[in-house]
Formats: C-alpha cells, sequence, structure tokens
C-alpha cells in the first residue's frame, strides 16, 4: 500500500535504520589455492563499533550520520527535525506527505522520539513502524548488506578512521552509482 502511494507520488517514502561495522569484518567468500588456507591480518586492536543511522529514499537519496558507539535519542530527534523540515518544504510545493519506515528498535520508541510525532506530523513526517521480525520489508537492509557484504567485506582497519573513511566511501560510491543524493548528517 505505501510503496503504490509513493509510486504514484501521494507521498514521499523513506526508510530509517542502523548498522553496526567493526575494524574486523566478516570474511567474505572467495577462490585460493587448493590445500592453502585463506588468512586475513588483523589488526592489533578489536576498537569501537562504528554505527551508521541511514535514511534511504529509493530512487532519490540516502542521508546518514555515524558514531563511534551508540546514536543517541536525542541525535535521532535532531535528524528526525531535519527530515520535518524537508517534509513541510515538501509538502508546501507538491501536497505530500513525507513517511518513514522503521522497525521497533528502543531507540526509535522511545519517549522523546514519541513525545515528537505530533510536531513532525504537523510537518508532513510521520513514522510508520514495522510490525516485530519483519526487517525485510524494510528496504535500506539491502544497502546495509551490499556495504557490508561487498564493499568493505574481509577488510581489515587499523583504526576507527579509516573504518569511517571505508564506510563512507561506500556510501559515496553507492550513491553515485544509483543516481542518489548523499548528505552527511554530523552528530554533536
Amino acid at each position: 500500500m505505501l510503496r503504490s502511494c509513493a509510486a504514484r507520488g501521494e507521498i514521499r517514502l523513506k526508510y530509517l535504520d542502523e548498522s553496526g561495522l567493526s575494524l574486523w569484518s566478516s570474511a567474505s567468500y572467495s577462490y585460493i589455492r587448493l590445500g592453502k588456507q585463506k588468512k586475513i591480518r588483523q589488526s592489533k586492536k578489536r576498537g569501537k563499533r562504528l554505527n551508521v543511522l541511514g535514511i534511504y529514499e529509493p530512487g532519490q537519496s540516502f542521508n546518514y550520520a555515524a558514531a563511534l558507539g551508540s546514536i543517541k535519542k536525542e541525535s535521532l530527534v535532531k535528524i528526525l527535525d531535519k527530515e520535518a523540515e524537508e517534509a513541510a518544504q515538501i509538502r508546501r510545493k507538491t501536497g505530500a506527505e513525507t513517511v518513514i519506515v522503521l522497525d521497533n528498535y528502543s531507540l526509535h520508541k522511545s519517549h522523546l522520539v514519541r513525545g515528537k510525532e505530533k510536531e513532525w506530523e504537523a510537518q508532513g513526517l510521520y513514522l510508520f513502524f514495522l510490525p516485530p521480525d519483519s526487517s525485510e520489508l524494510n528496504l535500506i537492509e539491502g544497502e546495509w548488506h551490499q556495504i557490508k557484504s561487498h564493499e568493505i567485506s574481509g577488510r581489515m582497519f587499523e583504526d576507527e578512521y579509516e573504518l569511517v573513511q571505508a564506510v563512507k566511501e561506500s556510501l559515496r560510491a553507492r550513491s553515485e552509482k544509483a543516481g542518489l543524493r548523499l548528505q552527511h548528517f554530523r552528530l554533536t
């Protein structure tokens, strides 16, 4: 239903989710000479987990923010405030509402986020929570899979800076290839 409304231009449909990455990525599928063992050199430290929050609008845009450690609810609210400002502009120009699809992660349903919903709806931004255990309905999952399985799979990073740069480059390359507008939200 939502996708058909988006296809007709009645709504803008976006998908929000987080993904975590670390200095040691999983080994990818590969070939190796018979009798040899595949070896991946690991960095000396495991490092902090990099969490990336993304908002994906198929065929249009990919917005993201990255943080070492967890993404805080205050940061999510700031990002959604920006999305609501954009939704208000789009509503004025086209009349279309913006719907962001997201899962039931506790961050998404925090009191701070839920307390802002009415304000965002007044601007034309609506949150649509997926049923439990239905991550396959969130199209951003495919983007995370491509980055983890194809872009940075099997790579080991010396430090968090190197990992962040690789993720940024992966997002830039994927967005460029798909003709998506890429925007990086800075978290403070």
